[in-house]
């Protein structure tokens, strides 16, 4: 007769064993302005070499979805931005047994850049409900996700979504403004990737343009706003964060954490994550500061960049920072927060 002690530690090598098979499967769902949904979630099915672009990433295509732990997560790209440089973090959450999906923003994504900036920056919140109800819709996911509590997380003008979503206001005014003030110190955040300063007789005409186009297309001083009450903690990394009104962040409406990357030449932290941070605290957590880390710690894997280009200097990594070692770390902390404050205990 076998003793208890052996029925259960047998179960538990059974359910061991169970949680080993799951891996990761990935599907595209339609969303409604022609754009996909990407999405990442649990499956007991065998994964394969998968080739996007540049990319050489891992998963089980369209596979049927395991029973994981019922709750959702929603990653906002950045600016150009595609799904598969936040692979990395997928595969972590789905290890936790969450679904993660990912909206492609409108006129703001790999394939469409037409409209980066506080065009997009007022339809991301409004895309990220979008993508929770999309996923909820569809009878593979409805059975195994309970919508009431979603998470949110997003880097650069992802992070900026995430801000909107937890309660924070900012106006294309707003970004104006800190351009007027600031263009030559935070040239990137106001300009894109579309040119730098080199440091030569150029610049002068450089900042005059770009003041003269910001100036005639954000003068819209009407404040943006968007919450969705079925998402419940929130995590903006590196976020673009200078036209928010910070007391409207001094009391975030849910959980919030913060990244910040010292080093960050794109979003410069002053003038961004270090205001949320200041007006905050404690009512929200930094989760973790880079102290070598630059703007492209966001993405992983991290697309080849091409050398000399805009996008190097940008993202590239500085000298020093461990990348290898740093990012995993990263990214359970950010599994830990969405199931500390996700799931029932």
């Amino acid at each position: 007769m076998r003793t208890l002690t052996a029925i259960v530690l047998a179960g538990l090598g059974a359910a061991s064993s169970h949680a080993e098979r799951l891996g990761m499967a990935m599907t595209q769902l339609p969303q409604g302005d022609g754009g996909s949904i990407t999405v990442f979630y649990p499956t007991r099915a065998a994964e394969s070499a998968a080739s996007v672009g540049p990319f050489r990433l891992s998963w089980a295509g369209d596979a049927a979805p395991a029973k994981g732990n019922g709750r959702l997560v929603v990653v906002s790209h950045g600016s150009g931005g595609a799904p598969w440089v936040h692979a990395d973090l997928a595969r972590t959450l789905v290890g936790r047994g969450f679904v993660v999906a990912l909206p492609q923003h409108a006129g703001d994504n790999a394939r469409d850049p037409s409209t980066p900036g506080p065009e997009s920056w007022v339809k991301r919140p409004r895309e990220v409900s979008g993508a929770i109800d999309r996923v909820g819709a569809d009878p593979r996911f409805a059975p195994l996700l309970a919508l009431d509590a979603v998470g949110v997380f997003g880097g650069s003008a992802g992070g900026h979504t995430a801000l909107t979503l937890a309660g924070g206001e900012w106006s294309p005014a707003r970004f104006r403004d800190h351009c007027m003030r600031h263009m030559e110190d935070d040239f990137s955040s106001c300009v894109g990737f579309t040119t730098l300063l080199g440091g030569d007789w150029l610049d002068g005409v450089k900042r005059w343009l770009a003041r003269r186009v910001i100036a005639w297309r954000f003068s819209d001083d009407t404040p943006q706003r968007h919450v969705d009450a079925r998402v419940k903690a929130v995590i903006a990394m590196v976020p673009f964060a200078a036209d928010f009104d910070p007391s409207t962040l001094a009391s975030p409406k849910v959980p919030l954490g913060l990244v910040i990357a010292d080093k960050d030449v794109n979003q410069v932290p002053a003038f961004h994550v270090e205001r949320i941070r200041q007006a905050c605290e404690p009512r929200c957590e930094v989760m973790m500061r880079l102290a070598d880390g630059s703007h492209g710690a966001m993405l992983s894997p991290l697309p080849p960049l091409e050398k000399g280009s805009i996008a190097e200097h940008l993202l590239a990594d500085p000298p020093g920072f461990d990348r290898a070692g740093t990012l995993p770390l990263l990214n359970g902390r950010i599994a830990d927060f969405f199931e500390k404050l996700l799931l029932p205990h």
